[in-house]
């Protein structure tokens, strides 16, 4: 099993801690900024990063739906750490400032994947299409907190 990696970085124009807090804000602003491959997000413990539990169902494919049951920590100043306890799949928040008011936010999302010819597809087009989901989401933290 090789492990699989989607990653994807955007420049918004607000300072780190108010994309940090909009991010780590399970209760309120993260629902909002889920696109519609997500379904069912409940917050089930916490809701304000470190100790949250949250679920949801992630559609990455017309075929492939996730079951997603995580667990949030904070490891550092400024990162976000979703582990599911349901797969391997761990996906890690990074905000740094990125100049006068503007941050850069960089998610990383790795899971072990499947091994043989399934797996030689699920490396070579599951971190595009994670991607393109985690650019919306990008954008629509973007929008949320550039108001």
């Amino acid at each position: 099993m090789a492990q699989v990696e989607a990653t994807t970085e955007r420049i918004i124009a607000a300072d780190a801690e108010t994309v940090f807090d909009a991010l780590a804000d399970y209760t309120g602003t993260r629902g909002k900024l889920l696109p519609e491959h997500f379904s069912e997000y409940e917050v089930r413990e916490g809701g304000d990063g470190e100790g949250t539990l949250v679920h949801w169902k992630l559609q990455a494919t017309s075929k492939r739906v996730r079951d997603c049951l995580l667990e949030v920590t904070e490891p550092t100043d400024g990162q976000l750490v979703e582990k599911d306890r349901n797969s391997s799949m761990v996906t890690t928040w990074v905000v740094t400032p990125a100049g006068e008011g503007k941050s850069k936010a960089v998610v990383t999302t790795v899971w072990n994947g499947a091994g043989g010819i399934g797996g030689f597809f699920e490396r070579t087009f599951a971190p595009k299409g994670l991607g393109r989901i985690y650019d919306t989401v990008l954008e629509n933290l973007a929008t949320e907190v550039e108001r």
